[in-house]
Parts: C-alpha cells; structure tokens; sequence
C-alpha cells in the first residue's frame, strides 16, 4: 500500500509520521515531504526561487520513485508525507505557471500512491499552529492557503483520488490512531496466520483464568505470538456486567422497589434468577459480534458456569462464525480447591484492595459444584460440537496453583501449543 499524507502546513503531518515510522518499523517506511526536503538540502527559498526549485524537484524524482518501489518490494506500506499534487496546488495559488507546465505535461507518468489521506483543520488554525511553531521559512499566508485548497480539490476531483479525511483539529493521540487505521498499520509484529482470534477461557470461579490473563498481559507481544499463539489482547468478561447488575440492585433497594435479580449473602451477592446466564451471554454477543477480533489481535472470552448443560447452553448462543475461529482451554480446578482460592483471594484483595467480590457458599454449591464440561469434553484435548462447529479444546489440570512466571510458562506454553495444533489439523 502506498498513501500519501498530506493538509494544511503545521497540522502534525512530519510530528505524526514520525511516530509512525517509530512505532511501527517493521511496517511502514515513511518518506519525507519531497519538496521542503529538497529546498532544504539546497537551500532553495521556497517563495523567491520557484525555477530553481523546481529544476531541483524533478531532478530528485527518480529517486524518491526508486525508493517507494524498493520499499514496496520489501512488503512494507509506503507513506509519505505530502505529494507533487500538493505543490501543484500551491503552484496555482502562487502563479507559478512554470512548474504548472511541466506538472501537466508529467503528470501521467509519475508513481502515485493508491490513496490519499488528509488531515484537515480550518484554515485559522494552520496559522494558529505555524506561528506557535516559529519556523517563519516555511509560514504560509491564509489567502494562499484558502486558494491551495481549491486548487488541490479540483485535483482530486479530477483524478477521482481516493481520500480519506481524518480531523485534525483534536488531542494528538485521536488524531494518530485514525490515521494508523486507514494506512492499515497493527502495533507489533504481523501476526496473521500465528495467533487464536477467539480464545475461550473456562472453569469454575477462582480456576486461575483471571491471573492467566494477568501473566499473558506481561508478555512483549511478539513472545505472546511466538510461545502462546496470542496477540495484542482484548477481554470480554460476564463478570463486570453481573457485578453492575449487583450494584443496580442495591440502588433499586435504596429507592424501595426492592431487589430485581439478585440477593444480599453476608457481604456479598447471589443470583436470584437464573435467566440472568443467558442473558450475560447475550451480552457478551453483542459485544464480541459489534467489535469482532481484528487484525494480530486476541480476544479472550472469559466466564465460569455450572449445572447439567451449563456449558453447552452458553456456547450455544454465541455466533458460529464466532466459534469457527474459536478455541477452548479450560481451567480445571476440583469444588474444594476452587472454593480455598476463593477465599484467599478475597481475604487478599479486602488486605489490598485488589478484588471486592468472591462467590458465597452457597453460590458456590448452588451453581458451580458441577458442570457439563466432562460430558461436552470427554478426552484431555479434542473437538467439541456446538452448533455443528468443531471447536478445539483443551483441558488443563491447574493444581497446584502456578506462583511463578516459570510456573505459568511451563504449565500454559504447551497446552496452547496443543490448542493451536488441534485448531490447525481440523
């Protein structure tokens, strides 16, 4: 791919590609502005010496062409900053019919990038900005600007360009993020092809899943990748939408229609209807099909059920397209060694503020003394059918507790490496 980034002077066109080619070096190759670049390396007044800089433009042409093309050999995205069709623009704003001439008469025969991106601010505050930056060289007037505008419109107009317009008048970090997007940049290493989109972590409460997640968080996401098959990560929880459904409860309490789906136990909270499962299922469907996993990333799909057909009533709600790219490992802890975890993480977090929340007793022995996962799993690894998918599974003892980075590492590296295996031989 091949953009070119161009605006109105001092809307962070240089600044933002330079985080681009920081962040992002194994991506993009980023090509300066071609026109301040010559000027500046041949001390050409860009106002005043209009002939020499052009003589100077197009003596540098073959060049920067040559570069662009080696770059896109190497399958890198080209970006550059600003393009000939931008001096021409300022060309007619400035009467320079010289450069017009020549512009016109090679115009065809010129590598052109596939698409253009704008970053656009109204015109004040290009002056705003060029005045805060103090490099009076290259100050650009209003009136010029207004009329390089026009110019440069009819140019895409008539070339029917591909542009794309990200505002620029925002906080930095706005600005930069929508225009990664479309060049089509993913922070970290291309991942395609090497990572789970969908990873479903299940097991009773207190399996270890939430301190998983905690370790793989610590990765550099190329180690994620390479040892683990996962990328940059993105969690969907039922947790924090029964935790708000909780809290709901109490307000309602407080205002005297009493509590709607759940009940008070000691310091905590129990389920009072059951239909609350499927519909935090329900929940996170909206949320897994409105921001699917996008490109080098992972989304981790987290939650613990309990009863006869716990499991496979939940994964079967969710959509196929969903569980075709999905895979499964689940935590297996026994009833008592969940319940010990449970209230030592409670006794940790009311120590250090870490955790608010742990399952009562009688939750615990209501919901979770028993699940469906041996009948929908029978074997260690292998494929369990929901909704007609074969989604890839493992099952993974977690006893003892993992403490150390080691200790997750040797217990989780093979087991995703299993899980990824199963995913790829289906």
């Amino acid at each position: 791919m091949h953009v070119a980034v161009e605006g109105l002077p001092a809307l962070g066109k240089s600044e933002i590609l330079s985080v681009l080619r920081l962040y992002y070096p194994d991506q993009v190759a980023v090509f300066p502005e071609l026109v301040k670049e010559v000027a500046g390396r041949e001390g050409i007044d860009l106002f005043r010496e209009r002939d020499r800089l052009s003589e100077a433009i197009w003596a540098a042409v073959p060049e920067r062409e040559q570069g662009v093309r080696d770059a896109l050999a190497c399958g890198k995205t080209v970006v550059e900053e600003s393009h000939l069709g931008v001096h021409a623009a300022y060309a007619a704003a400035l009467g320079d019919k010289l450069f017009l001439s020549q512009f016109q008469k090679r115009e065809a025969d010129l590598l052109w990038p596939t698409a253009f991106v704008r970053l656009a601010a109204p015109v004040p505050v290009s002056v705003r900005r060029q005045a805060a930056r103090g490099d009076p060289q290259y100050a650009v007037p209003p009136d010029v600007l207004v009329r390089m505008l026009a110019a440069l419109d009819l140019w895409h107009a008539r070339r029917r360009s591909d542009l794309r317009t990200v505002d620029a008048d925002r906080p930095p970090a706005e600005v930069i993020a929508d225009l990664a997007a479309p060049v089509g940049l993913v922070y970290g290493p291309r991942l395609a092809g090497k990572i789970f989109s969908y990873l479903f972590l299940l097991g009773r409460p207190a399996a270890g899943k939430s301190e998983l997640i905690q370790f793989l968080y610590q990765l550099p996401t190329e180690d994620r990748a390479r040892d683990y098959h996962l990328g940059r990560l993105r969690v969907a929880d039922d947790f924090p939408i029964l935790w708000q459904i909780f809290t709901e409860d109490d307000l309602w309490e407080e205002v005297g229609r009493g509590r709607l789906h759940s009940r008070r136990a000691g310091e905590n909270y129990a389920v009072a209807d059951d239909r609350l499962w499927p519909f935090l299922i329900g929940k996170l469907r909206e949320n897994l099909t409105h921001q699917p996993a996008g490109p080098g990333e992972t989304v981790i799909v987290e939650f613990a059920r309990g009863g006869p057909t716990a499991y496979r009533d939940a994964l079967s709600l969710l959509p196929p397209e969903i569980l075709e790219r999905a895979a499964i490992l689940y935590l297996d802890v026994p009833f008592e060694e969940s319940w010990r975890r449970n209230l030592a993480r409670y006794d940790r977090a009311r120590r250090a503020g870490i955790l608010s929340h742990s399952v009562p007793r009688e939750e615990m022995e209501r919901t979770y003394a028993s699940d469906d996962w041996v009948n929908l799993a029978p074997t260690p690894t292998g494929y369990a059918v929901v909704q007609g998918q074969r989604v890839p599974y493992v099952t993974l003892p977690n006893v003892p507790e993992p403490i150390t980075r080691d200790d997750f590492a040797h217990r989780f590296r093979p087991a995703l490496g299993r899980l990824w295996d199963l995913l790829h031989a289906r």
